[in-house]
């Protein structure tokens, strides 16, 4: 878990420092866009191949390896002396990051056989990464109040050296003795596939429709079925394809693309009602954004407890319904809401999208056999992150669109954006921006509201039946599917 948090807090850490690091290293528009960006781009980008890469040369090195590269990339970061310098920085956090990723997920499939210890263990794993996030802001702002923005990479030092020095003593070593050789086309393919796929969503969120972040996407779609074909002819491909045949991997995968592609895409909306609308600070903000996970300390163990007595599929089914309520709720916020209810709306969807997606996890990572388990991990979180990435372009969109509806007669940077007029706004035009983004993010909580009714139906339809996790170890029955969900 320890890595887990470093690497998830490093998501988001940023948010805050950016304005220190522009007075200091002043960088242009696009280098400034590259400093957030490019640690999550390459992150994505890498996963399929370090989770390859950890099932060959084994898990527990490739956990030390990326230790070694964080620690080394984050101790550069804070002592970067341009924007330049900065961002290739970034660019290796990445490469650490997508090395520590995979291998975290992938060692515990090895350690915890039995599959209650295994369902406790993934748990925690899930909370981990979702805290991650969420506390990333909330550590950059109360660093930036005592030090200066490079104490926000260097609080990972700590930690990478602890990892380093228990790493060794904790962690056994385990690795895929039949995995073959590394193949260096397909890591080549998988990267050129995912980048240009996220990039020109995640542009296509903030900058609206144009022909190159189309073509961007079509480009990394292209490339993609070049890397499945490859993988189809290999004797030891990088992806097993035969995994995804499997109810409960390619169901599990599916839904937890729709948990992420909610809560990232609706993130957005929650922190700005938190400071545009509502006035707060960021560092206010981002503290009381942390109050929703009091909804995950009790709905996700209440998840896990019902799992062992019913069919998980609808349990998770059920934990997507309370999302799904939850961010209906969020659709009766307006302007004059009081915080409380914006706040327990946030717990219900949260507390229940983690209670699912916990399961979702587990039931993946059961569905892998021990030897895979590092490339189905990557797939796994690569997955989450194309549902990130969509989560931003969909939901912002619609949330933009009604944004831009609502104030078609007003001045131009009013129209675009509520930051746009937030700064320049007052009185009556300002209290019609508060309006319209309220308008968009009720309509963007639907949308979230809708994707979590998806989910559900899929849990159901999918995963019904499913086997309990562990159950593929036994041999080759586990590659049948059950007759109650169909193969996906």
């Amino acid at each position: 878990m320890l890595p887990l948090l470093l690497v998830s807090m490093d998501v988001s850490i940023l948010y805050f420092a950016i304005p220190y690091i522009s007075r200091d290293l002043e960088p242009s528009a696009t280098q400034q866009l590259w400093m957030l960006d490019m640690y999550g781009f390459v992150l994505a980008g890498l996963l399929i191949t370090m989770g390859s890469l950890g099932d060959r040369i084994g898990r527990r090195r490739l956990v030390l390896a990326g230790a070694v590269l964080f620690g080394a990339a984050s101790a550069a970061a804070a002592y970067a002396h341009s924007a330049e310098q900065l961002i290739a920085v970034r660019a290796l956090l990445g490469v650490g990051g997508a090395a520590l990723m995979p291998s975290t997920l992938a060692l515990i499939r090895h350690l915890f056989r039995d599959a209650g210890q295994r369902a406790k263990a993934v748990a925690l794993w899930t909370a981990v990464m979702t805290t991650g996030i969420s506390l990333g802001p909330v550590v950059s702002g109360v660093l930036l109040a005592h030090f200066w923005w490079g104490s926000v990479f260097l609080v990972n030092l700590p930690a990478m050296a602890l990892l380093l020095v228990l790493g060794p003593l904790l962690l056994p070593e385990s690795r895929s003795p039949a995995a073959g050789r590394f193949d260096l086309l397909s890591s080549v393919l998988s990267l050129a596939a995912l980048l240009p796929a996220i990039r020109g969503i995640k542009e296509l969120a903030a900058h609206g429709y144009t022909t190159l972040n189309a073509l961007s996407v079509l480009a990394g779609l292209a490339v993609g079925v070049l890397f499945v074909r490859r993988q189809r002819r290999l004797a030891h491909p990088m992806v097993d394809l035969a995994l995804l045949r499997r109810p409960a991997f390619c169901g599990s995968l599916l839904v937890s693309l729709l948990a992420v592609f909610a809560t990232v895409g609706f993130a957005v909306f929650l922190t700005q009602y938190l400071q545009s609308v509502l006035g707060m600070s960021p560092l206010t903000a981002a503290l009381w954004s942390l109050v929703p996970m009091a909804g995950v300390a009790v709905l996700a163990p209440a998840g896990a407890l019902l799992a062992r007595r019913f069919d998980r599929a609808y349990v998770m089914s059920a934990g997507f319904s309370v999302s799904a309520c939850g961010f209906l709720w969020l659709s009766r916020v307006h302007g004059g809401s009081p915080l409380w209810s914006t706040l327990a709306g946030s717990a219900v969807y949260a507390g229940g999208l983690v209670a699912a997606m916990t399961l979702a996890n587990e039931l993946a990572l059961g569905a892998a056999p021990p030897k895979r388990a590092g490339s189905a991990a990557a797939v796994l979180e690569s997955g989450q992150e194309l549902g990130g990435a969509l989560g931003m372009a969909v939901l912002g969109s619609i949330g933009a669109a009604v944004y831009r509806s609502d104030m078609a007669g007003a001045p131009g940077a009013v129209r675009e954006t509520l930051g746009g007029a937030t700064a320049v706004a007052h009185g009556a035009l300002l209290t019609s921006a508060h309006h319209a983004f309220v308008h968009g993010f009720d309509l963007a909580a639907i949308g979230a509201a809708v994707a979590m009714a998806g989910a559900a139906v899929l849990s159901v339809v999918l995963l019904r039946g499913a086997p309990p996790a562990g159950e593929p170890d036994s041999g080759p029955a586990a590659e049948r599917p059950t007759t109650a969900a169909p193969a996906c």
